[in-house]
């Protein structure tokens, strides 16, 4: 049930946060955050940066602290591959926790987008308009399993003068509480309001439903996460959401494609790290190279321990490998496992994609140029990537810093989620004593 939080129905924190109802209890957050927004919105570059350094500082010396709070996380995980999925997207390591703060001074050394106005134009009557670079507002992220998304989302909202509202799985509730506080005690101690940095720390799903009503409080939801947590928010959300949907990503090697180039990026797209959602979950190859190419890349996936599961072309080239059933073809396996098919040629490349696609990363392995540029044109995704790995689709890899996500919707923003994809703008008008006739 919708609660509207006016000024003198929202509580404080005063109090622990466990003794207040959930609809109490997001009040006060939401008030909280709220009441920074503003002060937040107009901090100095210099400040903000100050502020990220001290969060990267505050990270590595609490490592130690860090790590803990983590095996407190990973206890209640067996060894089913869908639960050791789920552990490795969740497990902090001392180089895990020294790539977020690599991270965080990336995004203090990124230009501010804050004020920029790109474009100027003169009026007949001598004003000029112009649009300028602001920030959202509030922006509450809905997030499961990855502590490390605490620490990028932070930063690069605070960064681009937003607060945000962090609310991860109950799954990694003592990581990414310790990061939260590392993170919201560093960046208040450099001049950042309280409640820039607003974490929910209770595990309660009632909690996520009440967050998604407070269209009065919150301006942006960007959830990132599985099915059922997309469903739920598509559900209940009265806040405009911008999606982080499931990477069904495909790599297509064409007629042409250099095969040591081709197998040291599929070898990339689907080894390197399994579990995330721009690894490549579908191999398709033009059946002329699949004679030669294939049956040797199969053996490097299988060394690999990829569990290949091929269409009926791809089993008489490869007996060894399993027949892939009919929804193997567009799941997101987030495991060693791959899905092959073998196409005719480039428009069945093309309509498997547009079939069974999320979306969300794709890539083309070719030497031939009109064919390239024919893949980039008629690719509908986030990112359309040719001869690279698909997880490269990447705020980092990308020159962003960091990424808040890697957003499927079509407004706003897609593809990885940097500074600029987190600010919105406004019209400002410079006159001279214009009046309308």
């Amino acid at each position: 049930m919708e609660q509207d939080l006016t000024e003198t129905q929202a509580p404080e924190l005063d109090a622990p946060s466990d003794v207040l109802s959930p609809e109490d209890y997001v009040a006060a957050l939401v008030k909280t955050a709220k009441g920074a927004a503003g002060r937040l919105a107009t901090l100095s570059t210099a400040v903000k940066n100050q502020a990220l350094l001290a969060m990267a500082d505050g990270l590595e010396a609490q490592e130690a602290e860090l790590l803990a709070a983590n095996e407190k996380d990973l206890e209640p995980f067996d060894s089913t591959p869908e639960r050791k999925a789920v552990a490795d997207r969740l497990r902090l390591t001392a180089e895990r926790v020294r790539d977020m703060a690599a991270g965080i001074r990336d995004i203090a050394r990124l230009p501010d987008p804050l004020g920029e106005t790109p474009k100027m134009w003169t009026r007949p009557n001598g004003m000029q308009v112009g649009r300028m670079r602001v920030p959202i507002g509030v922006i509450g992220i809905i997030y499961e399993a990855r502590p490390n998304v605490t620490a990028d989302s932070a930063a690069l909202c605070l960064k681009s003068g937003n607060v945000c509202l962090l609310r991860g799985g109950s799954e990694a509730l003592h990581s990414n509480t310790a990061i939260a506080k590392v993170l919201s005690d560093s960046a208040e101690k450099a001049g950042v309001p309280s409640g820039a940095i607003t974490f929910v720390d209770r595990p309660e799903r009632e909690i996520v439903q009440l967050l998604l009503k407070q269209d009065r409080w919150i301006d942006l939801i960007i959830p990132r996460g599985g099915e059922s947590l997309m469903k739920t928010i598509a559900e209940h959300a009265t806040i405009p959401v911008l999606k982080h949907d499931q990477g069904v990503c495909h790599t297509y090697v064409d007629v042409d494609a250099d095969p040591l180039v081709a197998e040291q990026i599929c070898l990339n797209a689907k080894v390197q790290r399994p579990s995330t959602c721009n690894a490549m979950e579908t191999l398709l190859v033009h059946q002329t190279i699949a004679r030669t190419w294939l049956p040797h890349l199969v053996g490097r996936l299988t060394a690999a321990k990829v569990e290949v599961r091929g269409c009926p072309k791809t089993i008489q080239l490869c007996p060894e490998v399993k027949p892939a059933a009919e929804d193997d073809f567009g799941r997101e396996f987030l495991d060693l496992i791959l899905a092959v098919k073998v196409v005719k040629n480039m428009d069945e490349a093309l309509e498997h994609i547009a079939t069974f696609g999320s979306q969300h990363t794709e890539a083309i392995v070719t030497k031939d140029y009109a064919r390239a540029m024919r893949f980039l044109r008629e690719v509908d995704a986030g990112a359309v990537l040719v001869n690279a790995s698909t997880r490269l689709n990447d705020g980092y890899q990308f020159g962003l810093g960091a990424e808040i996500g890697i957003s499927t919707s079509r407004l706003h923003a897609r593809g990885p989620m940097g500074l600029e994809e987190l600010t919105c703008s406004k019209f400002v008008v410079l006159g001279s004593g214009q009046i309308r006739e």
